[in-house]
């Protein structure tokens, strides 16, 4: 599939599933913007390997770097014809943490994975509107939809914030050629989620999926290459599950 021409904002692209993704995009031919925030030499090894991508770094907790990360983005690039939101964090904080600690928790949780998505989402509608057209993809949570363990309600609270703010952007925005998409995934092998699978055991995750392998970002990276391809456009407002059949809908 070839993407040349295209230019693409992939956040939180240093690692995990953001860099798979970007990845894909770079051997597909997209100009692609690697959004970092403290990963700056992984972000450079992409820009070592592929011309084609520019690294950009910002911290998503703070707006005005929301904000700049767009702007930088844009002046590099002239134009984009798809941000990827993927950044975000998975921070547990019990219910029974110090009600301080557990406020501080949530309310980073919800700046990454929530308030900078619907930032880029606004600086995002303007822009592809005066360009005609443009695509969001959304790296969502299957904890949107069945909802997470009880240390995470956060986390679980922002993805389906980030759900709904997908859906919306699809309902609302179509009649100006902006189509939006959410991916989905379940439990993922990645850095993040490294700590979990040493704290509960690998097998117990398994036991919960019908495939009992756990996703990888390889998994999910080719999906995001067809939606950026413009096959998938009619599909605009949907989700798609990539969770290994742990939870179906």
């Amino acid at each position: 599939m070839n993407l040349k021409g295209q230019n693409i904002l992939v956040t939180g692209a240093s690692k995990g599933i953001g860099k798979s993704i970007a990845i894909h995009l770079l051997k597909a031919n997209a100009h692609v913007g690697i959004h970092f925030n403290k990963s700056r030499a992984e972000a450079n090894k992409i820009n070592t390997k592929y011309a084609h991508s520019k690294s950009f770094q910002a911290d998503l907790a703070h707006m005005e770097q929301v904000q700049q990360l767009f702007k930088n983005t844009i002046n590099h690039f002239g134009k984009l014809d798809t941000i990827i939101l993927n950044a975000g964090v998975f921070l547990p904080h019990p219910i029974d943490e110090p009600t301080e600690k557990w406020l501080n928790i949530w309310r980073k949780t919800m700046a990454i994975n929530l308030e900078s998505v619907g930032l880029i989402t606004k600086l995002g509608i303007e822009h592809f509107k005066n360009q005609g057209e443009g695509r969001f993809v959304y790296i969502g949570s299957r904890a949107a939809f069945r909802g997470e363990t009880e240390e995470y309600l956060a986390y679980a609270a922002s993805k389906g914030g980030l759900t709904s703010l997908a859906r919306t952007v699809a309902r609302s925005f179509g009649k100006y050629k902006i189509k939006s998409f959410v991916i989905a995934p379940g439990f993922t092998r990645t850095e993040m989620a490294e700590d979990v699978i040493n704290k509960i055991g690998e097998e117990k995750i398994l036991n919960e999926m019908a495939l009992k392998e756990l996703t990888t970002p390889e998994d999910i990276a080719p999906l995001v290459v067809l939606i950026c391809s413009g096959q998938m456009d009619h599909a605009t407002g949907s989700t798609i599950d990539v969770n290994a059949g742990s939870y179906i809908r």
